[in-house]
């Protein structure tokens, strides 16, 4: 189990120093799950340690939210006086995003039909 942590750190550590070297606008951690599911894809299978630990992780999962929750309280003004704001962009970004995927699940339907006899 520590070798499948480690190796979960090391992934997330590279990723930001590769982002950070590049200066890519892109969240480090996240290009750091990339290379653990480039390097899990390329070998075909996964440790049973390294299950055991990412089961762990998810099972804790509401536990890493809480930073962000206390985030949201420690900015409740600033929250209250851009209210609109926030409220459209999310309105905005959600029926954009249930939009995309409904046309991203038609056109990989219709693909899938038209390759059937």
């Amino acid at each position: 189990m520590i070798n499948a942590l480690t190796l979960l750190f090391f992934c997330q550590l590279a990723g930001e120093i590769l982002v950070r070297a590049v200066g890519l606008p892109f969240p480090g951690p996240v290009l750091g799950m990339g290379m653990i599911f480039a390097f899990l894809f390329a070998r075909g299978r996964s440790d049973p340690g390294l299950d055991a630990a990412a089961d762990g992780l998810l099972r804790n999962l509401s536990l890493l939210f809480v930073p962000a929750a206390v985030g949201i309280v420690q900015q409740a003004g600033l929250i209250a006086q851009n209210w609109l704001a926030i409220s459209a962009a999310i309105l905005v970004s959600t029926v954009l995003t249930l939009v995309v995927t409904v046309y991203t699940f038609r056109t990989v339907a219709l693909r899938i039909a038209k390759d059937r006899p």
